[in-house]
C-alpha cells in the first residue's frame, strides 16, 4: 500500500512539474521536466533498491513494508530536495546581485 501512495505520489510531482514549465516557458520544457523525473525515478531507484536488498531481512520487516518499499521511502528523501530545487522556486527566492 505504501508503495502505491508513493507512486502516486510521483505521478502528481511529474504533473505539476509538467504544468508549471509548460506554462513558464512552453511545452518543450514541459517534456523535459518530466524526463528528468523519470530519470531521477529510475535511476534513483536502482540504486537505492540495491541498498534496500542489502539491507532488508529475506522476509522484509513486515508483509507491507518490504526491500522495495524501503528503497522507494529512501527515494523520496533526494527527489524531494531535487524537486524543491528545480520545481518550486520562484524567481523571488533566489538572490538578487547588486
Amino acid at each position: 500500500m505504501i508503495e502505491v501512495i508513493i507512486f502516486h505520489l510521483h505521478i502528481l510531482v511529474a504533473l505539476y512539474a509538467f504544468t508549471r514549465r509548460w506554462q513558464e516557458a512552453n511545452i518543450k520544457e514541459g517534456i523535459l521536466a518530466l524526463g528528468l523525473i523519470g530519470l531521477v525515478f529510475t535511476i534513483g531507484w536502482a540504486v537505492t533498491g540495491g541498498v534496500a536488498k542489502f539491507v532488508t531481512p529475506k522476509g522484509g520487516f513486515t508483509t507491507w513494508f518490504t526491500a522495495d518499499t524501503l528503497s522507494l521511502v529512501l527515494l523520496v528523501i533526494p527527489e524531494f530536495f531535487l524537486f524543491r530545487l528545480f520545481f518550486l522556486r520562484t524567481s523571488s527566492d533566489t538572490p538578487q546581485s547588486a
